[in-house]
């Protein structure tokens, strides 16, 4: 492998995508850092920085900042995830929606369509409720943090922000079909690292001012060392179950029996749940905390990270994706039906409907585990933290995210590594036809 990656430059193809993605990448971390007019940058940067433990800690950190900078992107990706979320929620109820879905290439581009759609719709209302928040935030030190509120502000943030989430989502399609993929968690992903420096230097102020003890971070270094490692040999886990193919007539060829076998991954779901989970959370909690009215301050309160309702929430929301997500990337039905038409089958379970329901039986056990590893992992660490107090949001949601989309793109690109390989066999091995 790591022969194969010192190649990389060697390959025109790959080195152009991941040059791309960089470059897209870059555009992000640079809109970022341009602030959303009518707003004290510092007043507001001060607020939000004694917010860190609360849900704004999230939101920030998924934002990769700017949140805490209220920037162009403060609202970040989390509108479009919802709406994705809704549209393939949607499309289990809403019989138009579930032919489009089956309807190949051209269905999924009008449902991304309309997920576009909800997407400019949601940012619209988050921006209005933000920018209400904002005109009732006091600054620290006293006064407003906007310099001239009204219908101008609302209509302006409204306008900037959601302009703003609709860019952040054409540079996530980009990446996606121009660059190396995963265009929206490679995004997620540059947001989280992007806090780590920052986050190590706060905490070494914090040891230096005796507020966090050398043996707690010894501890907390220990924990997120084995969430990692737990994490990549969860990832890389698999259900192998076996198949073999009878003997075959292919063109004028008779292939012998062949024994193989159907890789089931242990996490079928990745870092889906995790994400869609935070997202639905985030989106009351966020619209709760701009509200001045008891009943969502109260609401706000028992979502906060760390709390006992919002682990409790968040695990049940995890668990549901997973199954949810699961289900709808893979069909029993649909690999049983293709097995049987290549002439493949699973060692004593028939063909068929057999085959499918023997499949759906392992995925839904697997499942099980798989949303289990993943609501532990994004639970656990995160009340290791809350209970140490540290001064930053880097639970195991971001650990989980950071780590699977590392793990998922460095698999992309020996993908196309090996493609590469292929094709530089075949073409040297092309046999020369007599003149």
């Amino acid at each position: 492998m790591v022969a194969g990656f010192q190649n990389l430059p060697r390959v025109p193809e790959l080195r152009r995508r991941i040059g791309f993605t960089l470059v897209m990448l870059a555009v992000y971390r640079l809109g970022v850092a341009v602030p959303t007019p009518g707003i004290d940058g510092d007043a507001l940067s001060e607020y939000f920085r004694q917010a860190s433990g609360t849900v704004f800690g999230m939101v920030n950190l998924f934002s990769g900042g700017a949140l805490e900078r209220f920037s162009i992107f403060a609202l970040g990706i989390m509108p479009y995830i919802s709406a994705s979320i809704i549209l393939q929620l949607m499309t289990m109820v809403v019989p138009y929606l579930e032919r489009l879905s089956k309807e190949g290439e051209q269905g999924r581009r009008r449902i991304t369509q309309y997920t576009r759609y909800g997407t400019v719709a949601l940012a619209l209302i988050q921006g209005f409720f933000i920018s209400l928040g904002l005109e009732q935030i006091q600054a620290p030190g006293g006064g407003s943090i906007v310099y001239d509120g009204g219908w101008s502000f609302r209509l302006m943030t409204m306008i900037t922000l959601s302009s703003g989430t609709v860019f952040i989502m054409w540079l996530g399609e980009q990446i996606t079909e121009r660059g190396i993929g995963n265009g929206i968690s490679l995004i997620i992903f540059s947001g989280i690292v992007s806090s780590i420096p920052s986050a190590v230097t706060t905490v070494v102020e914090f040891v230096r001012q005796g507020e966090l003890g050398v043996l707690v971070l010894a501890l907390l270094s220990v924990v997120m060392v084995a969430t990692v490692g737990a994490i990549i040999f969860v990832e890389r886990g698999q259900r192998r179950i076996p198949v073999q193919y009878a003997k075959r007539v292919v063109g004028r060829r008779l292939m012998s029996a062949q024994a193989t076998h159907l890789p089931l991954k242990i996490n079928m779901a990745g870092v889906i749940p995790p994400i869609f989970a935070s997202s639905l959370l985030i989106f009351p909690s966020t619209i709760a905390q701009f509200i001045q009215v008891p009943a969502f301050q109260q609401v706000a309160g028992m979502l906060a990270p760390g709390g006992l309702v919002y682990n409790l929430v968040y695990i049940a929301a995890i668990i549901f994706f997973a199954y949810f997500y699961t289900a709808v990337t893979f069909d029993p039905n649909n690999v049983a039906e293709n097995l049987q038409k290549a002439g493949g089958f699973v060692p004593g379970i028939r063909p068929g409907k057999r085959t499918a329901d023997y499949l759906d039986h392992i995925l839904t056990r697997l499942t099980l585990g798989g949303a289990v590893y993943v609501a532990a992992i994004c639970v656990l660490p995160t009340i290791l933290i809350a209970q140490f107090n540290v001064p930053f949001f880097f639970g195991g949601t971001a650990l989980l995210i950071v780590v699977g989309v590392a793990i998922d793109t460095v698999a992309q690109m020996q993908a196309h590594l090996i493609q590469r390989s292929y094709e530089g066999f075949l073409k040297k091995g092309k046999l020369r036809g007599r003149r």
